[in-house]
């Protein structure tokens, strides 16, 4: 009779690197083991092993699902996706990291997937789909980092009670694993959401850690109006521009996120948690829109990669954001539609805001007939 795979605690071994090493070397000579992830136990295979075919019918005998790759960036992602749709490129930097499982289908695959021996390829159902995760969990991390090619993990089991406890998984993986790495208790007590992505749609498979709303939102398209301070400019072309799109699409202000749309404001100078001024709160009252909650917020890279179209008010925002982000040079483009400026107002009487609030609506309504059907 198999025996229980033995368990090192890393919460009380005294030095977990010296664990963390002896699992690299015993992946690379092709043993299974069993780790940790953000939401449950499951077994583990070097990406390059033989031994990845019984880790491929391990995961279609515990969950009915073929294996995945746990890689530890979105960039080592896309070498084996290379032909990923716009789509799929935002999924992938919005829903990573998280407990998110991402299963792609073969208009996508292409790259280093083409190059995995054919054993392995069949075990992680190529060329039909290739699942993935982005490392989240820190023994993940920490191996991933001394691995030349990522791992493969068996898929999550829908029985929480059986793979969240290292104890438990211990007991499925008997004769299996040759050893279980114990991080203690897991950040999630629900395995991770799945996403199937064909082309340009999108898919839950399984709702679970992340609900279909939170999924909805992050994949849907985020506009993001810059200027100097955001207490101006950005945050009157955010706030008309959410209501001229509510009213486009037939939603409240407040809907449009459910929908899909988020819109957003920052400024290239800007500290965070100024409100937006009197002069600018006052010019949408005039048009119903209450702008005294707006806080300002500087803008950052973080914010710059999420975003789907960048409008600047100025030349001189746009240069600065791509000179920063040259790759961003596509998505940032100045709100006028002649590539005009929109004059700074700040310091100026209420004709001064007035004219502004014009010039600035007059531009979003030709940005909204550009695409009519878009949100």
């Amino acid at each position: 009779m198999s025996s229980t795979p033995p368990i090192f605690d890393l919460l009380r071994c005294e030095d977990p690197r010296d664990v963390i090493h002896d699992a690299v070397q015993r992946l690379f000579q092709g043993e299974i083991l069993g780790l940790p992830t953000e939401t449950q136990y499951v077994a583990a295979a070097y990406s390059l092993s033989p031994t990845v075919r019984r880790l491929g019918e391990l995961s279609r005998e515990w969950s009915q699902q073929p294996p995945l790759l746990v890689v530890k960036s979105t960039a080592e992602a896309l070498d084996y996706l290379p032909r990923l749709q716009p789509l799929g490129r935002k999924l992938v930097r919005r829903f990573w990291p998280g407990p998110v499982t991402l299963r792609f289908h073969s208009p996508a695959i292409g790259g280093l997937a083409q190059a995995l021996p054919g054993e392995i390829a069949t075990a992680l159902d190529l060329p039909h789909s290739l699942g993935f995760r982005l490392a989240g969990h820190e023994v993940l991390q920490a191996i991933l980092r001394l691995l030349p090619a990522p791992l493969v993990l068996t898929s999550e089991m829908a029985d929480q009670a059986t793979s969240g406890s290292v104890v438990e998984f211990a007991k499925r993986a008997t004769g299996d694993c040759s050893i279980l790495l114990d991080a203690g208790e897991l950040r999630y007590t629900l395995p991770t959401s799945v996403v199937h992505v064909n082309d340009a749609n999108w898919t839950l498979h399984r709702e679970s850690v992340v609900p279909a709303r939170t999924l909805n939102r992050l994949a849907g398209n985020l506009y993001l109006f810059v200027c100097t301070g955001n207490t101006c400019r950005s945050p009157m072309a955010e706030a008309m521009f959410r209501r001229l799109l509510s009213e486009q699409m037939h939603c409240a202000d407040d809907e449009l996120v459910d929908r899909g749309v988020i819109v957003a404001s920052a400024g290239v100078a800007a500290g965070p948690g100024q409100p937006a001024s009197d002069e600018s709160i006052e010019q949408m009252r005039l048009r119903g829109i209450d702008l005294r909650s707006h806080e300002s917020q500087p803008l950052t890279g973080d914010l710059l990669m999420q975003a789907d179209r960048v409008f600047t008010m100025t030349r001189g925002h746009r240069e600065l954001v791509i000179r920063q982000f040259p790759q961003l040079a596509e998505m940032v483009e100045v709100l006028s539609r002649d590539g005009g400026d929109v004059v700074d107002p700040i310091g100026g009487g209420p004709d001064d805001y007035q004219r502004c609030a014009e010039q600035i609506e007059t531009h979003l309504r030709a940005i909204l007939s550009e695409f009519p059907s878009e949100g």
